[in-house]
């Protein structure tokens, strides 16, 4: 998710973890003018899933938590934050203890877009996952 002026959250996968067979190594990475940072993550089906519900209801309006009360960082979208325009909200309360606030004006269509996205990863990576 990122807008023109350099502020940007995304959700990168790296590939299968060597540590357990179901799980994807992926990372959370933040970039604006002021700060940036990456932490890790761990990804399974469930977690995709629970990211696709969070697009429906972003579509219908909603704010959304992913990952919220979960081991690892949370993962916080307002569309009408603190500063008028959408915000994302990275909270890493089980490690750093660091949460980070990015205000962003996203495209009109990104939502179809992460669908897209999402839909990519689901049919590449879903299929090598064993459990």
């Amino acid at each position: 998710l990122a807008d023109d002026e350099g502020n940007s959250v995304s959700v990168n996968v790296l590939g299968r973890s060597p540590r357990w067979a179901i799980g994807l190594d992926a990372e959370i990475v933040v970039e604006t003018p002021f700060v940036s940072g990456r932490i890790d993550l761990a990804l399974y089906v469930a977690r995709l899933e629970s990211w696709a519900d969070a697009l429906d209801r972003l579509d219908a309006g909603e704010d959304v938590a992913w990952m919220e009360m979960s081991s690892g960082p949370s993962i916080f979208i307002q569309l009408k934050g603190e500063r008028g325009c959408p915000e994302v909200v990275v909270e890493d309360e089980s490690g750093s203890m660091v949460t980070v606030r990015v205000p962003l004006v996203p495209p009109d269509d990104w939502i179809a877009d992460h669908r897209q996205r999402l839909r990519q990863v689901m049919d590449h990576w879903v299929p090598m996952l064993s459990g």
